[in-house]
């Protein structure tokens, strides 16, 4: 280690600055980081995590986000767009309670964050007797937020749980965990006085051999078949794509299993299921496979989508199989393991009995859709073509949030690979410019593209520091309505007056300049896709304000299908 240490805010610090008198619990967690292959974690320091955040800053990388929220959406941009565990600091107390949200979207996207609060000295636990930073029944808001809460009760079974902790984060279907360290637990945690680890790591769970048979004679009947792909198909990789031109079946997709299948491949269909273009192919199919989808109501209608009686449904959650729509054979399994399976046995079960001609009704379908969305989003459409051809395939595509995002952005903006489809999957505005930064710092090599709206930009201001701090390549897109567009849509569509939805918005160019951002602001497809050019070839971030009211062709009013009574 040299004398010197650069921070991630570029100040040279003395690296005995730094340093505690002796080994702590910081230093078990740095340990466990560079066994999992993770370089960086996102936080707020505090004196209840000083510890923590002092070893990885020194040993590692720090990022110092400006809200814990923020530190939580960094972590799970990160964790996202390289498939590894994204940590995030936090202290205890209001720190893990303004991390709690951003934990929600975590545990709604399934994603791999570890997060790591602080709490009291262990000797008050429990004991309300307003100790600073005290907050009552810390340990169980975290589990109302996590897949799973875990507690340090001794310094010496600290390694122990953060080693349950990875475990619990390795094993389908991924949810967040929280770890709460007590501070004296963080400081008096001797790497060299850890008990003894048991147990095993986890094995992905495989369907019996007699469900996959049984599912091979259902899918072999299958004349005009179709693949529902939810986030439990993002880690099958190419095997997924190898089933569908097998079985010759075209491929939905829900928001959380973009990429699955690449959204290019002539047998990709999308996130186009409750579209008046696709109803016609989803009637006429005979069969569906689902994989990891709920299949849940926004994404079917409310679950009047009619979708085929012969169905076979893979989850890892028991409870999930059947619950919204009936099936013929379900598969309590891990679709990376399930899908290989199927595939041999539907070979051994004589191959496919797919319907001449029925890939090309899939292909015809799912141009027919993008076409029609195409003309219902007017000037968005050039704007999104410049993002494809402007962006490498392997760059990370975050979406806030907002009209674009949730509407095109999450349907035409093609994705190519599951790790960078990164979007706010709990419907949470505000979170989508630190997803970017964690994005970002995770894959440094190739640019990631943030889509925001003012009004979601506006909940995490502070995080524009983090973002010219760290100088990830990041290309920030503000799309500028001056207001929340989507409830401005909703309020018009019923003949209201706008209620709340009509907001000061700052001045972005000079909130960038105050942050020594490069800004452009434009207002046409053909300056948007100049402007994007320019802030590729830079280095560091950019931000890009889009002038919405300048647009021309303007979009067609989005209106989310919300049930309205």
């Amino acid at each position: 280690m040299t004398d010197e240490h650069t921070t991630t805010e570029a100040h040279e610090i003395p690296t005995s600055k730094l340093a505690t008198d002796g080994p702590t619990g910081g230093d078990l967690l740095v340990d466990l980081m560079r066994e999992e292959g993770v370089d960086v974690a996102f936080g707020v320091i505090s004196i209840h995590n000083a510890p923590l955040v002092e070893a990885v800053d020194r040993e590692l990388r720090f990022v110092p986000v400006r809200h814990e929220a923020a530190a939580v959406n960094a972590a799970d941009g990160y964790a996202r767009a390289t498939g590894r565990i994204g940590i995030a600091l936090t202290s205890t107390g209001t720190g893990a309670g303004n991390a709690a949200g951003a934990m929600l979207e975590a545990l709604t996207a399934q994603s791999r964050v570890l997060h790591i609060t602080g709490n009291i000295d262990s000797t008050f636990l429990g004991e309300d007797r307003g100790v600073y930073h005290e907050v009552p029944r810390q340990l169980e808001m975290l589990e109302a937020v996590s897949g799973s809460a875990l507690r340090v009760e001794r310094a010496s079974h600290a390694r122990r749980v953060l080693t349950e902790a990875v475990r619990s984060l390795s094993t389908a279907p991924y949810r967040p965990v929280s770890v709460d360290w007590p501070i004296d637990l963080q400081y008096t945690a001797d790497p060299t006085d850890q008990v003894q680890i048991q147990g095993s790591e986890p094995r992905p769970k495989a369907a019996t051999k007699r469900d996959v048979a049984k599912a091979a004679r259902v899918l072999r009947q299958a004349s005009r078949p179709l693949i529902w792909a939810g986030g439990g198909a993002r880690r099958v990789g190419p095997a997924l794509t190898d089933f569908a031109e097998a079985w010759g079946a075209g491929v939905l997709s829900g928001a959380n299993g973009r990429g699955s299948v690449p959204e290019d491949h002539p047998l990709c269909i999308g996130n186009f299921a409750i579209t008046d273009e696709l109803r016609g192919l989803v009637e006429q199919s005979d069969c569906l496979l689902t994989v990891g989808s709920h299949l849940r109501g926004h994404e079917t209608q409310n679950f009047e989508l009619p979708l085929p009686s012969a169905h076979v449904q893979i989850d890892l959650d028991p409870d999930a199989i059947g619950r919204n729509y009936p099936v013929t054979v379900g598969l309590n399994a891990d679709a990376t393991h399930a899908i290989p399976a199927l595939l041999e046995a539907l070979a051994e079960a004589g191959g496919p009995s797919t319907q001449d001609g029925w890939t090309e009704q899939v292909r015809t379908a799912a141009e027919a859709a993008r076409a029609a969305h195409r003309t219902d989003i007017g000037a968005y459409a050039a704007i999104c073509d410049a993002m494809r051809t402007r962006l490498p395939r392997e760059a990370p595509l975050v979406r806030d949030v907002t009209i674009p995002g949730s509407s095109w952005g999450n349907r035409l903006l093609e994705v190519y690979d599951p790790r960078t489809n990164v979007f706010a999957a709990g419907g949470g505005i505000g979170q989508g410019l630190a997803m970017a930064i964690g994005a970002g710092v995770a894959v440094p090599d190739v640019p990631v593209l943030a889509m925001v709206g003012d009004g979601g930009l506006a909940v995490h201001l502070g995080e524009l520091a983090t973002l010219a701090g760290e100088r990830p390549r990041v290309v920030l897109v503000v799309f500028n309505d001056a207001g929340y567009g989507v409830l401005r849509h909703m309020q018009e569509e019923r003949g209201a007056d706008p209620r709340a939805v009509d907001l000061h918005t700052p001045d972005v160019e000079k909130l960038a300049a105050a942050f020594d951002l490069p800004h452009a602001e434009v207002g046409d497809p053909d300056a948007f896709d100049a402007a994007l050019a320019t802030a590729l070839r830079r280095t560091g971030p950019s931000v890009i304000e889009i002038d919405v009211p300048a647009l021309d062709p303007q979009p067609a009013p989005f209106v989310p299908p919300v049930n309205v009574p």
